[in-house]
């Protein structure tokens, strides 16, 4: 079988063979292209030395020459170039102490996760498939190369892998290996939380993020953290529709620990009044908790800042009245706005009323008020609370009735 592969993979394995060296694409940029998919990146293994490697490319970075991985750059585009290797004792149930440079590429592929991920393809070779993967792509199945524990054990951040890969790519996971999936979980705890985060990101951002479920159903999720082992997820509603942004997918999955307004209905709570200061209260919970969770994986601030505005506006109600969306779309940045109508499903009036207010132009924050700071202290206002009440309220006004945001209109309402 011949597949395509792009011109400077073909260059890099090309100069390599030339040069008496074997030369593969290997792992997931071979997986992908069997499957129809576009790969992300393109990785190169080969039996030439790092310094081998080296010698025969003009611009190279040494990424993990200890590990014997080369970037080749070619037109400001990077491509890795990895020894053949057998790793070593592994301490840490992440990383090898030491890895041995080899000139078999099987004994290579074999240290790799999963049959799908440990195929070589040269035009020269072929498809190289020691281990079934080409088989299981048509079963549609992730199965670990060898033995499913040994394989954990080197490495416990795979029983995550193993099900972002069963979600990115919508595959069973084979029962043996599910079933060490449960077995080896404890093992997640040494795993950094940056990596764990990752793989439950890309997990929550593929095309089956309701596969989150399976975290649980393994009981993984109680080596990720306390707060995110606790929470309802029985309940979480994540769209495959809604955009594969980060911040968007977990809010859409931390929303499961929201209480509804029906939820505080159904209490024993005796007037209106009540009741929507209990739902107040437990959705501010269930935002810390959520903050909590995302803080504990190392996301970044802008992310937890975005999810946080989501989660705390869920199951919020809101007038179709133009006044009511401008103050709502006044809280938040226009793309955390959008996710939120969808989040919400605020339905066509809201979408409408959205559009209208975009193409006309109105005023929904500070920096676009026909005032600022600069007009009030020619007045005579003092930077400092009472400056910022009044521009407060300039926007308040403006929100309400945007035609009044001119300056004079303004000047003449607020200061006296």
């Amino acid at each position: 079988m011949r597949i395509q592969i792009p011109s400077h993979v073909e260059y890099i394995i090309g100069k390599l063979n030339q040069n008496g060296y074997e030369a593969f694409a290997v792992g997931g940029c071979v997986r992908d292209t069997l499957l129809g998919r576009t790969p992300g990146d393109w990785d190169i293994t080969t039996s030439a030395r790092p310094e081998q490697v080296k010698a025969l490319f003009r611009r190279t970075i040494d990424t993990g020459i200890q590990h014997g991985t080369v970037t080749v750059m070619l037109e400001r585009t990077g491509y890795e170039v990895t020894t053949y290797r057998i790793d070593g004792e592994y301490e840490d149930g992440r990383h090898p102490r030491q890895v041995e440079f080899t000139s078999d590429l099987l004994e290579d592929l074999k240290r790799r996760d999963f049959t799908i991920n440990a195929m070589a393809y040269s035009h020269e070779t072929g498809i190289v498939d020691a281990f079934g993967g080409m088989e299981d792509l048509k079963k549609r199945v992730i199965r670990c190369v060898g033995e499913p524990m040994e394989r954990f054990e080197e490495d416990a951040l795979r029983i995550l892998r193993a099900i972002r890969f069963s979600a990115q790519l919508d595959f069973s996971i084979e029962e043996k290996t599910r079933e060490a999936i449960t077995r080896i979980a404890p093992n997640l705890a040494k795993v950094s939380r940056e990596r764990v985060q990752m793989e439950l990101t890309k997990l929550l951002c593929s095309d089956h993020p309701e596969q989150i479920r399976q975290v649980y159903e393994t009981e993984i999720s109680r080596y990720v953290s306390e707060e995110f082992s606790c929470l309802p997820w029985e309940k979480a509603e994540i769209s495959p529709a809604l955009p594969k942004e980060k911040y968007v997918r977990w809010a859409a999955f931390l929303r499961c620990a929201c209480p509804t307004e029906q939820d505080s209905w159904q209490t024993d709570l005796s007037c209106e009044k009540a009741a929507g200061k209990n739902f107040c209260e437990e959705r501010e919970k269930a935002v810390r908790a959520g903050g909590k969770i995302l803080r504990d994986l190392k996301l970044d601030n802008e992310t937890i800042g975005r999810v946080k505005t989501l989660t705390s506006w869920c199951g919020e109600k809101l007038l179709p009245e133009a006044p009511s969306v401008r103050r709502a779309m006044s809280k938040m940045e226009p793309e955390v706005w959008d996710a939120l109508v969808e989040l919400n499903q605020y339905g066509d009036e809201i979408l409408c009323l959205t559009k209208e207010i975009r193409a006309a132009g109105d005023c929904l924050d500070l920096k676009h008020l026909a005032v600022n700071g600069r007009d009030l202290m020619s007045a005579g206002v003092r930077p400092g609370k009472d400056m910022g009440e009044i521009l407060n309220k300039m926007l308040q006004e403006v929100l309400e009735r945007p035609e009044n945001n001119q300056k004079e209109i303004l000047m003449s309402m607020f200061v006296k």
